[in-house]
């Protein structure tokens, strides 16, 4: 049995694991895929301390490097439901099953989609969710990019220096991205805005021939954009499903300042669970954050205090 499971492999959970080990916490992390996260799909980062500017890839596997340097027990499999009995916590993934005193979720969250029509049809054939992946595809091309968020204009950027022109098509008159990069779009000749705007739907027959966009404050009022792809960034889903603990409606886990769940002995940390701001360093707090309370419920519980 385990002193605590981590589930994610991203930074939240990578911290947690750092974390743990430090504390003499007999830890594991399960991941699915591999350790990183979403920083593995960034292009650039340049808003993590003791980074002026660094590849989302290459901090990716700098966290990867630091957990195994210590100790961290990484296991690569993916978690499909944790069940509480009385006091021990059983994770069942589609290796095996194990049982814990504590579980600390870390599993992030994955893209929303539009649910417009064609977009499933498309997807990975002029459809994407991620420019670092798929942005070379579209070299000296045209390309929409949907969202204003730091997402979209983050990836909006690296789009802008692969293709030759990036339509930034947004529901509002204004975007929601921090300024810096606000400024950095504004002034890149190759970044077009479209206000006011949404995808209703995705063109083409047997290719990709572009979107039909309509006017939100005038719904009347359609176009259609012949592009040759397009970039969703309209918020993520917190990967929470498998487990049973008190969360928001959109799915996101609802912890306390500790990052205690309703459950005790479950911890939540990063984009999945409940907080304004989703950042590498607010990951890296909140995993840190966790794995020490849940040390602290480890040790109580050993100490027949729970």
């Amino acid at each position: 049995m385990y002193d605590t499971i981590i589930i994610g492999g991203g930074p939240a959970g990578i911290t947690a694991g750092i974390y743990a080990k430090r504390a003499g916490v007999n830890a594991v992390i399960f991941e699915k895929m591999g350790a990183g996260g979403q920083i593995m799909l960034t292009d650039t980062v340049e808003n993590y301390p003791g980074f002026i500017s660094i590849s989302g890839p290459e901090l990716g596997q700098k966290f990867e490097e630091h957990a195994e340097a210590v100790g961290v027990e990484i296991k690569y499999e993916e978690v499909q439901k944790v069940v509480t009995e009385g006091k021990i916590h059983r994770v069942i993934s589609d290796g095996d099953e194990y049982e814990t005193i504590a579980v600390i979720v870390a599993t992030g969250s994955q893209p929303r989609k539009l649910q417009v029509e064609g977009e499933d049809k498309f997807t990975g054939r002029g459809v994407s969710y991620c420019a670092v992946c798929d942005g070379a595809f579209f070299r000296d091309k045209v390309v929409a990019v949907i969202g204003g968020g730091d997402s979209a204009i983050k990836e909006a950027l690296y789009l802008a220096s692969l293709v030759r022109k990036v339509i930034v098509i947004h529901r509002r008159d204004k975007l929601r991205a921090e300024k810096i990069l606000q400024e950095q779009a504004f002034n890149n000749p190759k970044i077009e805005f479209v206000w006011d705007s949404v995808v209703e739907k995705i063109l083409g027959d047997d290719k990709f021939e572009g979107l039909l966009i309509k006017n939100v404050k005038n719904p009347d009022e359609k176009e259609e954009l012949k592009v040759d792809g397009v970039f969703i960034y309209v918020g993520n889903i917190p990967n929470t499903k498998f487990v049973d603990v008190e969360k928001t409606s959109s799915g996101q886990i609802i912890t306390n300042s500790v990052m205690a769940t309703n459950v005790p002995g479950i911890y939540a940390a990063g984009d999945c669970r409940n907080t304004p701001l989703k950042q590498i360093t607010t990951c890296v707090g909140d995993g840190a954050l966790a794995a020490y309370t849940a040390a602290e419920y480890v040790e109580k519980f050993k100490g027949g205090f729970i």
